[in-house]
């Protein structure tokens, strides 16, 4: 038996997805540039997926551009707000995604701009205060980049106070929102959002595609250079059964959002109930009052069994991980836990649910941490 609890990593692909991917390969093979039949055919089944999008976040159309996932979106909006609106400076945290910090790392780098990390506490909340504080003292055009939810943790962020604040004192607003997108309604209309980013891969539709949201009145420059794709906003031929492949599963999600987020809170609660009466001494970490519901990070006391607890879940068949599967390769001490100051002896598993995982299947996962940690 396996347990697939890694879901904040990747989710597993829906048939309805499959199938439209298989069918678009099969008879949808024309470049979308091209001006003859099959081009056009093309064309139009990557315009109606960029409409899924829109209605789902609440844009227009001529907002949504589709990228290879959240990392290019999320270095896109970055980089190019610096080159091509004149940021000065950028306000985050210390517990984004990489692809965040690292983004900004290259911009302390190359670049003149400001980097700034706010302060978290020990559950991963950002201090609004002091963003508040930092907007209203300095008059440089600032963007404010910081994320829905924690991938790790699962901690929440109020984007829309963010938005208020960004808004009142002339900021930008970029949020990287790929573990939220289709777990939550998201309207960027309301919140006042600028630049936005989500990865098909996380709501159950296909690897290697994403898209990027950018507000009309903050409008970029391309990212990749190259031929008139995207409107003229990034080079090169499209994925076009990855893009029919995210537009089915966005469908899907949103249809079934409702259903989906009760039977994984009911999962979630579940394991954290059974957690609790099975184990001494776990800590749960970040906000669970304002948390992520796919998303349970659970510390273990220190033991000699502990250490390896990772590699015997997987030689149990559960698969679940330390932190952001982007930095999985290597076994190394998580940025966010070490933000919230989280004790370092403790081992950390992230167990993380979709609609697909059952109460059986945590019972099945219990049962074999009673016997690795015996």
């Amino acid at each position: 038996m396996r347990v697939y609890f890694d879901n904040a990593a990747t989710t597993p692909m829906e048939n309805e997805v499959i199938e439209v991917m298989n069918a678009c390969m099969r008879s949808d093979y024309g470049n979308p540039s091209s001006i003859h039949g099959e081009g056009r055919r093309v064309r139009a089944l990557i315009e109606a997926a960029r409409k899924q999008v829109a209605r789902t976040i609440g844009s227009s159309i001529g907002e949504v551009f589709f990228t290879s996932g959240g990392t290019e979106a999320n270095n896109m909006a970055l980089k190019c707000a610096v080159r091509d609106l004149g940021v000065q400076r950028i306000i985050s945290s210390p517990t984004e995604h990489h692809c965040v910090l690292h983004s900004l790392d290259s911009l302390r780098k190359n670049t003149d701009v400001e980097v700034i990390l706010l302060d978290v506490d020990d559950l991963g909340r950002v201090n609004l205060v002091q963003l508040r504080n930092l907007l209203v003292n300095d008059g440089r055009k600032t963007l404010v980049s910081l994320m829905h939810a924690n991938n790790e943790i699962g901690t929440m962020t109020d984007i829309s106070e963010v938005s208020r604040l960004c808004r009142e004192h002339g900021a930008l607003f970029h949020s990287d929102t790929v573990q939220t997108i289709s777990h939550y309604p998201i309207d960027v209309s309301k919140m006042g959002i600028d630049f936005l980013s989500g990865a098909a891969h996380k709501f159950h539709g296909p690897k290697g595609v994403g898209f990027i949201y950018i507000n009309g009145a903050a409008m970029l420059g391309p990212y990749l250079d190259g031929g008139s794709q995207e409107r003229n906003m990034r080079g090169g031929t499209e994925n076009v059964y990855g893009i029919a492949g995210l537009a089915k599963a966005l469908e899907l999600a949103n249809a079934g959002l409702e259903e989906r987020k009760s039977q994984i809170l009911q999962v979630k609660h579940y394991m954290q109930k059974r957690l609790s009466e099975t184990f001494e001494g776990i800590r749960f970490n970040g906000d669970l009052d304002n948390s992520l519901y796919t998303v349970l990070s659970v510390s273990f006391p220190p033991s000699a069994k502990s250490e390896l607890l990772l590699f015997s879940l997987d030689i149990n068949g559960i698969s679940a991980s330390g932190g952001s599967a982007c930095s999985s390769g290597v076994e190394e001490g998580s940025h966010v836990l070490a933000a919230i100051k989280s004790a370092e002896e403790y081992k950390t598993i992230r167990f993380s649910f979709s609609h697909k995982n059952t109460l059986s299947e945590v019972d099945y996962v219990i049962e074999k941490l009673k016997t690795i940690l015996r």
